[in-house]
């Protein structure tokens, strides 16, 4: 059965109801989830990667704070370029076993640059903020939504947007974003209203941490995120192809 694309708001891109969250990929320092994990060869990622294509899934999300997630994209399916929709972020960096922040407008144009060199890409489809909470403080007191704007301006950035975490940030991004990355899920619903909102307004909208971090049953948490036809896209986490072919078959019955 052909997997049905989702439109990503007013942007010219369909995507996957289901999304492959890169960060595994890449890092496995201090981490959000419960079990440790080693970090998988180049060919297995080279086998994943191409085998989510084969399967449908074209929306990757990735980041320069998952470690060598981006690289490892590069070299896996840049080959590939045309066959997915390719999302980044800018503002965190994690290096020596740390994050930093720098939302100015020289550090998110760096970003860009040395994540364009990675990719082997020469244009982000989706290029977010990755905020640190600071939603409305990243977008009122720093530089950083004009440089995105100049950014897909001069074509290096096909749409622009804020991974936040907070419903007011998001709120406050409807007036200049194309795509927005909000937590949603059956244990957090805070950003429904904002769903709706953004959709009327012609805002994509990405869900990450739809399984609550892997605490939730994943068909029960697919089948609640995607029932809104306002979400285009669920992005999950992970490192093994049959659970994302298990959850696509989820999503083709929501």
């Amino acid at each position: 059965m052909t997997l049905a694309l989702r439109p990503l708001g007013r942007t010219r891109f369909a995507v996957s109801p289901i999304g492959f969250g890169a960060f595994k990929i890449g890092r496995n320092q201090k981490t959000k989830y419960s079990t440790a994990y080693d970090l998988p060869s180049d060919d297995q990622v080279s086998a994943l990667l191409d085998g989510l294509l084969e399967l449908g899934i074209n929306y990757i999300d990735t980041a320069p704070a998952y470690g060598t997630s981006e690289e490892r994209i590069g070299r896996a399916i840049s080959r590939r370029r045309a066959e997915f929709v390719l999302a980044t972020k800018v503002g965190e960096t994690f290096e020596a076993g740390a994050s930093a922040y720098d939302f100015s407008g020289p550090a998110v144009r760096h970003s860009v640059e040395r994540s364009l060199k990675r990719l082997k890409t020469d244009v982000i489809d989706v290029l977010l903020l990755h905020s640190d909470g600071r939603d409305a403080w990243i977008q009122t007191e720093t530089d950083a939504v004009a440089t995105l704007q100049d950014l897909k301006r001069q074509g290096l950035a096909r749409a622009i947007g804020l991974s936040g975490k907070t419903v007011e940030g998001a709120r406050q991004a409807l007036d200049w974003a194309d795509v927005l990355m909000v937590e949603y899920h059956l244990r957090d619903r805070s950003h429904e209203p904002l769903i709706v909102e953004a959709a009327a307004r012609g805002v994509g909208l990405v869900v990450k941490k739809g399984l609550a971090s892997g605490e939730l049953p994943a068909d029960e948490a697919i089948r609640f995120v995607l029932a809104s036809p306002h979400v285009a896209s669920l992005v999950i986490g992970g490192l093994s192809l049959e659970h994302f072919r298990a959850n696509l078959a989820v999503a083709r019955l929501s």
